[in-house]
């Protein structure tokens, strides 16, 4: 099951490389059905989302409310979320490795999940620009991630439950200024300035999440492959992840956790390659498909 959100908000769906028009479609097939945008599907849960796609079946076999992908311009798959993104650091062991040498600190594992988070205002779709703000920043970077998006919310959550309130995983480039990460001792202004979380194209349901040592996540910028790593290389786990940041904190349907970038960052490079006005950066994560966006002045 694999959903995005259309041009103008609403709910769609991907079967192979067509995407129906959920809302169009229910008009005409499904009346009953009155689930408008991905968020309210979040809300609605699982059971509902089956039904959906099954819509969706019938709307491709009737050749309902149908365009092909080439053709579909996505948004982001939650283009305002509710609250900030939760983001994990340093939860590859030779990306910690690579920033702790360019910033000469230790080289050690973290102990505990690194937490931060992005503000809501970063969040763009597949093909918008980022923004390269020459006069903040000489040291603009990018982190490819895979972000997982809750479906079912709670409460001291335990490991063994966890994956049971995840919706999805969706691509996610966790765009940072490095000189202001280090200006300011803390990583939230380096990473919040608008522009700096492009998201999609798809939110993939879990149902259809390959095993973790089968999801790829990849960067490419102008067509250079600069990051390649696998999930299950994880510091610290889907389960250690949700458990933790539940512990006395609820967590919401259409909360986003970008659960940490492999090694291959600019930063990390001698000297460093960090983006410029006029480059593409391309984030592949295996099932979502590419987050393209370019980099403007």
């Amino acid at each position: 099951m694999k959903f995005l959100t259309l041009e103008n908000g609403q709910l769609g769906a991907l079967l192979d490389e067509t995407v129906v028009d959920v809302v169009a479609a229910a008009r005409e097939l499904s009346p009953g059905l009155r689930v408008s945008t991905l968020e309210s599907l979040l809300q609605a849960g699982d059971s509902t989302a089956a039904a959906i796609w099954t819509l969706a079946q019938q709307a491709l076999a009737a050749g309902v409310a149908c365009r092909p992908l080439a053709e579909v311009r996505p948004m982001a798959p939650i283009p305002v979320p509710q609250r900030n993104i939760l983001c994990l650091g340093k939860n590859y062991l030779e990306h910690a490795q690579e920033i702790a040498a360019k910033m000469k600190q230790s080289s050690e594992a973290p102990r505990e999940p690194i937490f931060f988070t992005k503000a809501t205002t970063a969040v763009i779709g597949p093909g918008a620009p980022i923004p390269a703000y020459p006069a903040y920043t000489r040291k603009l970077d990018y982190e490819a991630e895979l972000a997982l998006v809750i479906g079912k919310g709670g409460r001291d959550i335990a490991a063994g439950e966890a994956w049971e309130h995840v919706f999805g995983y969706t691509a996610m480039n966790d765009v940072s200024a490095r000189d202001l990460q280090k200006n300011h001792h803390q990583w939230f202004r380096a990473k919040s300035l608008d522009g700096f979380a492009p998201m999609g194209p798809l939110l993939v349901h879990r149902s259809v999440m390959p095993e973790p040592a089968n999801i790829e996540i990849k960067c490419f910028v102008n067509g250079e492959l600069r990051q390649s790593d696998t999930f299950d290389r994880l510091i610290f786990d889907v389960p250690t992840i949700i458990s933790t940041l539940s512990a006395g904190m609820t967590l919401l349907p259409g909360d986003i956790i970008a659960t940490g970038t492999p090694a291959g960052v600019g930063m990390g490079f001698t000297p460093p390659k960090y983006l410029q006005p006029g480059d593409e950066v391309v984030v592949d994560v295996t099932g979502v498909g590419e987050l393209r966006n370019p980099v403007i002045a």
